[in-house]
């Protein structure tokens, strides 16, 4: 039998068939290739966010320096510079002989630890001036738009009455509205309020946000330590207490720091954006602390006769940031070379 003739029986023999081994290539493994995948995912979900926030980020400071170079008194709308001019009539009292006297309508929009509280009390020291307070932190008054209009007639109407109530004679009366106090789940209606009724708006902020960060942690911390024997106080009028509240130093998170300030310039470039079709200006903590010539700037926004304007609050965290954090390596070491590490160096004593 030739060679040919063997080859001929080897492939039509089956047995000889079940004796072949085969071999197969070796199959990839699903797992390897499930965490190759999910390993892209999560890499291509780090970048995206990344980009995200920057782009937010971005854009937030875009918007607070365009809307910080507006004028005082000035908005997008075109709106007159000069406050409207009200007339109430209150159901619970007669402004008998001032009857005749005008009125300006105000709200001061902040946030917590931004100075509102002293810069109301310079208003409130204003011998016209009738600025009401927190009246939103009382939850029952923010419900929904219904509570709020409600609540917001009766101020403007002259039918609030608080500790800083001049109702009869009064020649500007408002109140201090927190951006977390309901105000920013209902911008538009609130908006829309302001500018039919003629409410004249004063944004108050900081430009510091790491400064109103370790007042914001402080003062959390005094309402369980209470360490004004025994009592907290959010605003002091003595070096003594001041000094007294200023040894605790708050540790800021330095893992969530750049996000934690990215989310308040967030907050605060939206207000800017969904309030600046009111008639408003813009002020900042910092800005009236070294110049108090700003409060004549109010003064004539509100259209109010000049005066000398005085609060007995003193500042409580004084002097370098550096005083103030116990962690101050790693906050240091965070913002250095970012666009916060400015916060790092201002500084000022008053």
């Amino acid at each position: 039998m030739n060679a040919l003739s063997s080859l001929c029986i080897f492939r039509s023999d089956p047995l000889a068939l079940n004796d072949i081994l085969v071999i197969k290539p070796p199959k990839k493994s699903p797992l390897l290739l499930r965490m190759s995948v999910l390993i892209f995912s999560m890499v291509c979900g780090v970048f995206i966010c990344s980009v995200c926030s920057k782009q937010i980020s971005t854009h937030a400071r875009t918007m607070l320096m365009e809307l910080q170079n507006e004028k005082p008194s000035r908005n997008r709308l075109g709106l007159t510079d000069v406050p409207l001019l009200h007339y109430p009539n209150p159901v619970s009292f007669n402004r008998s002989e001032c009857a005749g006297n005008p009125v300006r309508f105000f709200a001061i929009l902040s946030n917590q630890r931004s100075g509102s509280g002293w810069f109301e009390t310079l208003l409130n020291s204003h011998i016209n001036v009738s600025s009401n307070g927190e009246i939103f932190s009382v939850r029952e008054r923010r419900v929904n738009v219904s509570t709020i209009v409600q609540t917001l007639d009766k101020v403007y109407n002259l039918d609030w009455f608080s500790s800083a109530s001049k109702n009869e004679c009064s020649a500007a009366i408002g109140l201090k509205w927190m951006l977390n106090q309901g105000l920013m789940e209902h911008p538009k209606e609130v908006a829309d309020y302001f500018n039919r009724r003629g409410v004249s708006v004063i944004f108050l902020f900081r430009r510091n946000l790491l400064r109103r960060m370790v007042s914001v942690l402080a003062n959390s911390y005094d309402r369980y330590a209470k360490l004004l024997n025994g009592a907290h106080k959010s605003h002091v009028h003595s070096t003594e207490e001041a000094d007294t509240l200023s040894k605790y130093k708050p540790i800021i998170n330095s893992t969530s720091l750049l996000v934690d300030l990215k989310d308040m310039e967030m907050r605060m470039a939206k207000a800017l954006e969904y309030f600046s079709i009111n008639r408003h200006m813009i002020l900042y903590y910092e800005d009236l602390i070294r110049n108090r010539t700003k409060l004549k700037d109010v003064q004539d926004f509100l259209g109010l006769p000049q005066m000398e304007l005085r609060s007995r609050q003193i500042k409580i965290h004084r002097g370098t940031l550096s005083d103030h954090i116990k962690n101050w390596d790693d906050v240091n070491k965070t913002l250095h070379g970012t666009a916060y590490e400015c916060f790092l160096q201002t500084d000022y004593s008053s």
